[in-house]
C-alpha cells in the first residue's frame, strides 16, 4: 500500500485532499452520485479535526477520493469515488487501503460503511479489504430508493 505523500512506481500518489481539489472532487462527486455531496459539504469537512479526506493522484490528476470520519474508537467510511475514465486500476482498493491505514493511526478498532444493495463492484472490493456485511438499512438510499447493506472492517488486521 502506498502511505499518504508518497508516489507508487505506477504513477499514483495517495496525498492528504487539499482546498485546491475541491473543483475537481465535485466534478467527480456529480458524475459518481445521483444525489452528489456540495462543494460546500466538502469544504466544511476538509476544516474538522475528526475526519480525513485523502485523495489519488495519478500522473499529477485528482483520479479519486475518499472521505472517512471518527467517533471515539469507530470510523464512518462517508465517500469513496473514482473519476470513470481511471476506474478498475486499484484506485479506489488504494483509498480505502490508506483509509484503514489513518484509522489504524488513530488508533480506531473498527471502521463502517453503507453501500448499495446493487453495487456488487464495491461489495467485492470492500470484502476483499476485510469488510464484512453486519446489517441492511432499509431504503436508505434515494434516486433510485435502494437498500443499504452495512459494513464493517476491523482496523487491527492493519496493524
Amino acid at each position: 500500500m502506498t502511505a499518504p505523500d508518497e508516489g507508487g512506481s505506477d504513477g499514483v500518489r495517495i496525498r492528504p485532499l487539499a482546498q485546491k481539489d475541491l473543483d475537481a472532487v465535485v466534478r467527480i462527486e456529480r458524475v459518481s452520485y445521483s444525489v452528489p455531496w456540495s462543494a460546500a459539504t466538502f469544504r466544511g469537512l476538509l476544516f474538522r479535526a475528526d475526519t480525513d479526506l485523502l485523495c489519488a493522484e495519478v500522473h499529477g490528476i485528482l483520479a479519486g477520493y475518499a472521505v472517512c470520519w471518527f467517533v471515539l474508537d469507530q470510523g464512518e467510511l462517508g465517500n469513496v469515488a473514482v473519476d470513470p475514465a481511471f476506474r478498475r486500476q486499484g484506485i479506489a482498493a488504494r483509498l480505502v487501503e490508506a483509509t484503514l491505514e489513518r484509522a489504524r493511526k488513530r488508533r480506531a478498532k473498527e471502521v463502517f460503511l453503507e453501500v448499495r444493495r446493487s453495487n456488487d463492484v464495491a461489495q467485492r472490493l470492500y470484502k476483499r479489504l476485510g469488510f464484512r456485511e453486519i446489517g441492511v438499512r432499509r431504503n436508505y438510499y434515494s434516486l433510485p430508493a435502494e437498500d443499504a447493506l452495512v459494513m464493517r472492517a476491523a482496523v487491527e488486521r492493519f496493524g
